[in-house]
């Protein structure tokens, strides 16, 4: 019963920011690569940001300098602060486990239900 819960999205106008919080349960979350992923209407899933166990990320070329992501271990939390919003940053947010240090979707199983995020120009 793997369980990824995100929050934090909201609707914020262009250079706004927004944190957003991934709870997860049921796994040995330590053990597993985190990401979040992004899907705008009628467009396909897109990589954001991955870390290991240990604080290594990735991040997508369209956010560095702007997202950061980070995990607390102990709560079992993943977080994404994104900083300087721009409207084509408007999309669904997704959380994600993984066994692969990846931006690739195809590399996680298991999704939380995902937390929208509007930004308006």
């Amino acid at each position: 019963q793997v369980q990824l819960v995100e929050s934090g999205g909201g609707s914020v106008q262009a250079e706004g920011s927004l944190r957003l919080s991934c709870v997860a349960s049921g796994f040995t979350y330590n053990n597993y690569y985190m990401g979040w992923f992004r899907q705008a209407p009628g467009k396909g899933r897109e990589g954001v940001a991955v870390i290991d166990s240990v604080g290594e990320a990735i991040l997508a070329d369209a956010v560095k300098g702007r997202f950061t992501i980070s995990r607390d271990n102990a709560k079992n939390t993943l977080y994404l602060q994104m900083n300087n919003l721009a409207p084509e940053d408007t999309a669904m947010y997704f959380c994600a486990d993984g066994r692969v240090h990846g931006l690739r979707p195809d590399h996680f199983t298991y999704w939380g239900q995902g937390t929208q995020v509007s930004v308006s120009s």
